[in-house]
C-alpha cells in the first residue's frame, strides 16, 4: 500500500475541446505534490448515442447500462490520445501523476451498489470508485457548480439534491454519497486553476456536496 495522497477527478465529456491541456495541468500539479491522480472519464456524446439508440431501438437497460460504460471507454481513449496520460483497468495505488480509467473489466467484475439504469452514470461510477480507493472526488463540469433558484450553492447536504429534478450531476450521485459519508468538490472544468485547487482540497469554489446525513 502506498502513502501517496489519492485523487479521483470525474472529467465530463462536455470538457472535450479543452481536456487536453487540463489534464497536462493537473497531471503537472499532481507530480509536483507527489498526488496519485485517477481521471473516469464521462460518456459524452458517445454515451449520448448509446441513448438515441435504446430510444430509437427499445434496447433494455442492463444492455444499454453497460454499453453506456463502453462509451467512457471510448472518451478515456480520446483523453489518453490528446493528453499522453497512461489508461489503465485496475483502481490498486499508482505513481504520482494522471491515470486514466478504463472501467468495463473492472465493473464487469464487480459493480456491487451501481444500478444498470441511466440514474447511474459516471458521475456515481466515479464516486464508486472513490469509496474504494479511499480518495477525494472531484467532478470537472462545464458549469460553476449546482445552482438553485437561479443561484450558485457554494455547499450543500446529498440529501437536499433527492427532491431535486435535474442538477448537473446524476440522480445516483447523492445516494451513493449519502450512503457512505463521501464528499464531493463540483468545479466548472474550463478554469482549470478550480480543478487544481480541489485537487489540493481547496472547497471555496464551484459546490461541496456533503455526504453526511443533514442534522
Amino acid at each position: 500500500m502506498t502513502d501517496t495522497p489519492r485523487v479521483v477527478i470525474k472529467l465530463g465529456g462536455s470538457l472535450k475541446d479543452c481536456a487536453s491541456p487540463l489534464i497536462r495541468q493537473i497531471d503537472d500539479r499532481a507530480r509536483q505534490k507527489h498526488i496519485s491522480v485517477l481521471i473516469v472519464p464521462g460518456g459524452g456524446v458517445f454515451a449520448d448515442t448509446v441513448r438515441t439508440f435504446q430510444q430509437a431501438s427499445g434496447t433494455g437497460e442492463d444492455a444499454a447500462h453497460w454499453m453506456a460504460v463502453l462509451a467512457m471507454e471510448q472518451y478515456a481513449y480520446y483523453l489518453a490520445d490528446k493528453s499522453s496520460c497512461p489508461l489503465t483497468t485496475t483502481l490498486e495505488p499508482l505513481e504520482p501523476g494522471v491515470s486514466i480509467l478504463l472501467p468495463y473489466r473492472l465493473l464487469q467484475q464487480d459493480d456491487s451498489g451501481l444500478a444498470h439504469s441511466w440514474d447511474v452514470t459516471s458521475d456515481t461510477i466515479s464516486a464508486w470508485v472513490a469509496r474504494k480507493t479511499g480518495a477525494r472526488l472531484v467532478k470537472a463540469t462545464d458549469v460553476d457548480g449546482i445552482h438553485l433558484n437561479g443561484s450558485l450553492v457554494s455547499c450543500l447536504h446529498a440529501s437536499d439534491l433527492l427532491d431535486m429534478e435535474e442538477t448537473c450531476v446524476d440522480r445516483g450521485l447523492p445516494r451513493l454519497l449519502l450512503k457512505h459519508g463521501l464528499d464531493c468538490q463540483v468545479v466548472n472544468g474550463r478554469y482549470p486553476e478550480r480543478v487544481l485547487a480541489a485537487m489540493d482540497g481547496d472547497v471555496n469554489s464551484g459546490t461541496q456536496i456533503l455526504g453526511e446525513n443533514k442534522l
